[in-house]
């Protein structure tokens, strides 16, 4: 009797294409989420693209904090970049196949971008901190030259470790779906199409979390905490009001920003909803990026009176 031929283990990942599933289920709502999807995608450049400009050309924003917020427009632009596009082109061609190498390319500037937002939003906080708790050492400590370096270490730092992550999850092999229920590729979804014990690099992703997510977070909560405190100390109502007013837009941002993303990347790969995870996305991916410029913009003088002289 012939024995049956077994056949050898195959990685797939050289000759795999996936497939974004996105937003394919609402099929009647295709041409809606496109129209929606693409004038978020302007209305997100354009806001962002104001307050680049309003704070690089009044001289009245020329402070560290505008230096700031000037970057973090800057990256916002860039992160919705790297997802809203390729988005937008499978809702109008329905056309949702991806290579391999795009899918771990735009995998790769999510986490890259990420992580730079968390680490930017984290000196944004130590700003507060300084400006509010040492106000008579605010022009010296936060000086021009600390303030780029500062800048430049939240965009660098995480390149290589976001690199090796995404290198770590691609080298996994795929077989069986190919479909990625998501509108990018993320690492919940993707990790779900991996054979083999995926054990090692949810630990990659929850090391990565802690280094990106859970420690910025706890300085800016650190940060605040001294904040608030030095605020409620201040014997004028009116200082007070000023003090919360400068500091409430950033909270807001960053209680969106890290709220979706503790929940997207802190759960184990068995507990992700893919709904669930399409949600909270939609929320560092895309909300924040919106509210960025209103929060920032509609809840700041000094920017409303700068965007005022900048209007005919």
């Amino acid at each position: 009797m012939e024995r049956p031929k077994v056949l050898p283990e195959v990685n797939l990942t050289s000759m795999m294409e996936f497939f974004l599933v996105g937003f394919s289920d609402i099929t009647n709502l295709q041409m809606f989420l496109f129209v929606l999807f693409f004038f978020v995608y302007v209305f997100i450049l354009l806001g962002n693209g104001v307050i680049i400009l309003i704070t690089r050309i009044d001289k009245a924003l020329q402070t560290p904090m505008y230096f700031f917020l000037r970057n973090l427009s800057l990256l916002e632009m860039c992160y919705v970049s790297v997802t809203i596009p390729k988005m937008l082109i499978n809702l109008w061609t329905q056309k949702r196949n991806i290579s391999l190498f795009k899918c771990a390319t735009q995998m790769c500037f999510v986490l890259i971008l990420a992580g730079t937002e968390c680490l930017l939003l984290a000196v944004m906080a130590y700003d507060r901190y300084v400006a509010i708790c040492n106000p008579l050492h605010y022009p010296l400590v936060m000086n021009h030259r600390l303030c780029i370096q500062l800048v430049i270490g939240s965009w660098i730092i995480g390149i290589p470790i976001q690199i090796g992550e995404t290198y770590q999850i691609f080298s996994l092999p795929f077989c069986g779906s190919n479909q990625i229920n998501h509108f990018f590729c993320d690492i919940p979804p993707v990790l779900k199409l991996a054979c083999g014990n995926t054990f090692m690099n949810e630990m990659l992703v929850y090391i990565d979390g802690m280094l990106f997510i859970t420690v910025p977070f706890l300085f800016i909560l650190g940060s605040y905490s001294k904040v608030i405190s030095t605020i409620l100390k201040l014997p004028s109502a009116t200082s007070r009001a000023k003090a919360f007013s400068t500091c409430s837009s950033h909270l807001m941002v960053v209680a969106l920003f890290y709220g979706s993303g503790i929940i997207t990347y802190f759960q184990p790969n068995s507990k992700h909803s893919s709904r669930k995870d399409k949600f909270f996305s939609l929320f560092y991916t895309i909300v924040v990026p919106i509210f960025n410029p209103i929060i920032y913009t509609l809840r700041n003088k000094d920017v409303m009176v700068a965007l005022k002289k900048l209007l005919p």
